[in-house]
Parts: structure tokens; sequence; C-alpha cells
């Protein structure tokens, strides 16, 4: 095979600007031409595009979010409090409730079995009513289509609306009863709110 001049005293012309430039410096192009160092340009990657596949849609192996069970918040000691003499406004303490301003709540005494509604060896899982204050009967708060409740606290005939007071009150009105002395706490323990629906 025959042996080349390295070329380290000759010139060389470029095919691209025309002019002449040590032959040394000289590199060849992809497309075959014979440039100078300076003018010399890669291959623009678009020539060669890389192949695409068509997008996916779907997941192998999917486990899609599950629907949570409806489920009461349970109430402090003596949670409800009625607002004053002759009205059946009852202002609730719940500290991060997390109910929802105008939607219908129902109340429930504590978890309880009632033999009366099954038979001495196979009694019935219930709930039994709030206990009654002021005037106020359990089995009316527990009122089984339940209350529109307003969230905030109800003070000197107006909603208190901070956000501290929505976070941790709300309020319903009772039906047909009315607060005989007002600002009575009561209601007992074990006492939860939670969606109409809700089944013991």
């Amino acid at each position: 095979m025959a042996k080349y001049a390295t070329g380290k005293h000759s010139k060389a012309i470029s095919d691209r600007s025309g002019l002449e430039f040590p032959y040394i410096e000289m590199v060849r192009e992809w497309n075959g031409s014979l440039v100078h160092i300076s003018e010399y340009e890669p291959k623009q990657p678009q020539l060669e595009p890389k192949p695409m596949n068509g997008d996916a849609i779907s997941l192998r192996n999917v486990r899609p979010d599950r629907i949570e069970n409806a489920v009461s918040y349970s109430l402090p000691t003596d949670a409800f409090e009625t607002y004053e003499a002759s009205s059946g406004i009852i202002n609730v303490t719940a500290p991060g409730h997390g109910l929802t301003n105008g939607t219908t709540y129902r109340f429930r005494g504590v978890p309880t079995t009632a033999p009366g509604t099954g038979t001495s060896t196979n009694a019935v899982f219930a709930f039994a009513n709030p206990g009654s204050f002021d005037g106020i009967s359990g089995s009316n708060i527990a009122k089984a289509t339940g209350y529109a409740i307003t969230t905030g606290k109800y003070v000197n005939g107006a909603r208190v609306s901070t956000d501290y007071m929505v976070e941790n009150f709300f309020f319903f009105t009772v039906d047909t009863d009315t607060a005989t002395k007002g600002g009575v706490s009561g209601g007992g323990i074990g006492c939860s709110v939670g969606p109409v629906s809700l089944s013991a």
C-alpha cells in the first residue's frame, strides 16, 4: 500500500470557503467536503432522527383509588351548647371537624346494643340518642333526617366565621325544642356527627 506524505509544508483549498489553509489543519466533514478546522460543521442531528414509538396508553399493573367508606366524627364530651333561652340554635364544639358548610349531617349518641330490637342473645348494634339538656331532647337532636350545619359559631345574634371558629365549631337549629336557659352544654359522652346515610 502506498505511503502518503504528511503535507506539513503543503497548502490546501477549502471546499467551503475556497481559501488556502495549511494541509495538516484540514479535516473531512460527514458529507465528504475537505474544510479547515475553523470551518468544520458537525452533522445536524435532525438529519438522522431517532425512531419514535407511539405514546403509552395504559399502565401495566394499575391499582385504582378506592372509595372511602363514610365515617362519623367523634365529638367531645358535652359538645352541644344552647345559644339562648327560647332559641333552637345549638353551637357544637368540634375541633378540626372538616365538615362542609351547608351540608346535612346526622347526630348520634354513644354506640350501644339494643336487645329490644333483637333478642337477649342476639342484640342489635345501634346508636343511642345524645343526652337531653336545657329543654332540648336527645331524640330531637338525633333526628333521622339530620340537620344542615353552618360552620363557625353563633354569638351575639350573628355567625362568627374567623378561620379558628370555622375549623373548630359549627351550629344548627334544632326542630321543635327551644332552650330553657341558654348557654348550657350537654349531650353527654360518645356523641358523633356524620352522614345521614351512615348505618350502625
